[in-house]
């Protein structure tokens, strides 16, 4: 291993009466991409802020290589005092070069001189991330980088991380962006730090051999320590293991709803039978709703059953919110006709969070400070309803603001889930929720009775979560695809490829980014580079997603890594590269694909 650049070494905070952690080792590489996992109030925030200079441990020695320079990207970085966002980023002792800032932020589409009071959560994080990256950084802190960002932003900021030369650290709840970026896991539990030389890819299986080895030496504990023990650790093991069921299930239904899907193209229903109709909860035909001149929906049908999980995606801007007002009446179209089942009542979780206000107790929120909860017609007392939902039971008297960001996200969740309710819509779900919360979440979506609607760019939990998935591309045109994310990515690609190929002249929905130049006005066909591409790609993208099945069929072996850890992780880590080359090759067959189409080719 190389001389770190950056260590802590026997690292302890107190916090309130006792340890956040203690007697933590860390070492940092010069060019580690490690992934910081650990459950929502476990201490990783304040770890970053430790390793970051921010803040000053209760004991341990601090090592960082003289000229190193440390950034850290802050959840929620207080812009008090900056009249707009170029002020807060070019502000302090360690601005950036204020060119270095306006280029980044131009590629991430932010306007620097929007007023910080009235800046959105996503244009705040745009801006955020501008300032850190354009610090030119040895050590980058990440602590959840994607919150707020939509998926043009964070692949990116995937592709830029790729790129950087230097060592970062991250926090995130995004399975895909830590699976495709990450060499390492760092996992803070219960106030000790372990390290595994594997990608994300392979913590969930690291973590299981853990859990079994703390399961065998349990046996010699006392039935309290046993019971504690089975709460932490066996019950979040189990979760996991329905949660496989719950995706085969998952899988079943969404062949049921391609059945039901019209033609490629078509959004509309094709079956329209009684036993059909009775089921619908809500009804689309023929929408549009512009805007001006800008057509924000337009002849959008789609009938929408009980049970169905509906996911929403595309960049900001793009319209998923009116879409979602389309579909709960709160908006009225300018054309076409919206109809709800008469029985239909729901229940909206934004992403402003409104109820935590940091002054009421959990059981204020929980229970209107109460000891019992109404649960969907049945009483369970608080205490127990809070170990559902992954709290410590003692914490009923606790005020809001003590909580951390993720914690008060997983109470709201609670809170709603409780209610009498058969539309529940999640405007950005996952935002602040650990990767065990995010597998509750799953678990309490998939068993709800009702219909739920989200709109979310965490592109794992959709392809874990949905049965429908809406994309919008800013033109008006909705896709409607049964499956999740990446079913949606794969028709899009299999949509701009067979027209190229036939010669068609239908018209390509616009990119959202551009990484080469259309050919000019005068060319008549492609360059010989993009016609190689063009004739190459196809077949490459196939080779290199035959390699991604064959490893992932090796790495399902339960054995693997307790045998062999060094092929556990190098399948691991070959299965995240050749994921991230599938997408550039696929990105760039579209480019090159509207480029022959504009050629006439």
């Amino acid at each position: 291993m190389a001389a770190p650049i950056l260590s802590y070494e026997d690292l302890g905070l107190i916090q309130g009466e006792g340890w956040l952690f203690r007697g933590l080792d860390l070492y940092i590489g010069e060019r580690d991409r490690l992934a910081l996992i650990g459950r929502n109030g476990a201490g990783k925030t304040t770890l970053l802020k430790c390793l970051a200079g921010l803040i000053d441990p209760d004991e341990g020695k601090r090592t960082i290589v003289p000229g190193t320079h440390v950034v850290l990207l802050e959840q929620d970085p207080k812009m008090d005092g900056s009249a707009t966002l170029e002020e807060w980023v070019l502000g302090g002792s360690d601005a950036p070069e204020a060119h270095e800032a306006a280029a980044i932020a131009d590629q991430l589409g932010i306007d620097l001189s929007r007023p910080t009071a009235t800046a959105s959560g996503g244009e705040r994080r745009r801006a955020a991330i501008a300032r850190a990256l354009a610090q030119n950084p040895d050590v980058l802190l990440l602590d959840e980088p994607t919150n707020h960002l939509d998926l043009h932003a964070i692949e990116w900021l995937e592709e830029w991380l790729k790129r950087f030369t230097g060592a970062f650290i991250v926090i995130s709840h995004d399975r895909t962006f830590l699976t495709r970026l990450t060499r390492s896991c760092i996992w803070l539990d219960r106030g000790n730090l372990r390290r595994a030389e594997i990608g994300f890819g392979g913590f969930e299986a690291w973590t299981s051999q853990v859990y079994e080895e703390e399961a065998r030496a349990a046996e010699k504990l006392d039935a309290k320590l046993k019971l504690e023990l089975h709460w932490l650790q066996r019950g979040v093991t189990a979760r996991r293991r329905r949660n496989q069921g719950r995706l085969a299930k998952l899988h079943e239904m969404r062949a049921q709803r391609a059945a039901m899907l019209g033609p490629s193209g078509s959004a509309k229903l094709a079956l329209a039978k009684d036993d059909v109709r009775s089921k619908t909860v809500i009804e689309a035909d023929q929408v549009g709703k512009s805007y001006g001149d800008r057509a924000i929906v337009r002849d959008f049908s789609l009938r929408i059953q009980r049970g169905d999980r509906i996911g929403v995606v595309g960049p900001n801007g793009a319209g998923k919110t009116t879409l979602l007002k389309l579909m709960t009446g709160e908006l009225k179209p300018d054309t076409g006709t919206v109809s709800q089942a008469r029985t239909l009542s729901g229940i909206v979780i934004d992403q402003q969070r409104k109820l935590m206000e940091p002054q009421k107790r959990v059981k204020d929120v929980l229970a209107n400070g109460g000891d019992w909860i109404e649960v969907r017609g049945s009483k369970k007392h608080i205490k127990g309803y809070l170990k559902e939902f992954l709290f410590d039971p003692s914490l009923t008297d606790a005020p809001i603001g003590s909580l951390s960001g993720g914690e008060r996200s997983r109470l709201l969740l609670a809170r709603e889930f409780a209610r009498e309710a058969n539309l529940l819509v999640l405007d950005e779900p996952t935002n602040d929720l650990d990767l065990e919360t995010l597998d509750l979440l799953q678990e309490v979506i998939a068993d709800y009775d009702g219909t739920v609607l989200i709109v979310s760019h965490d592109r794992d939990f959709l392809d874990r979560t949905v049965t429908i998935t809406l994309g919008l591309d800013g033109s008006g045109k909705v896709d409607i695809v049964a499956g999740g994310y990446e079913d949606w990515i794969r028709k899009r690609y299999e949509v701009a490829r067979t027209p190229a190929r036939a010669g068609a002249q239908t018209r390509l929905a616009p990119k959202e980014d551009k990484t080469g130049p259309m050919p000019s006005q005068g060319s008549k066909k492609l360059s010989y580079k993009d016609q190689r591409d063009y004739d190459r790609l196809p077949a490459e993208i196939e080779r290199l997603e035959a390699d991604v099945a064959a490893d992932e069929g090796a790495l399902s072996d339960p054995d693997l890594y307790a045998c062999d850890p060094d092929r556990f992780a190098k399948l691991t880590e070959r299965i995240a590269r050749n994921r991230a080359e599938i997408e550039a090759a696929e990105l760039r067959w579209l480019e090159v694909a509207e480029m022959a189409e504009a050629l006439g080719a």
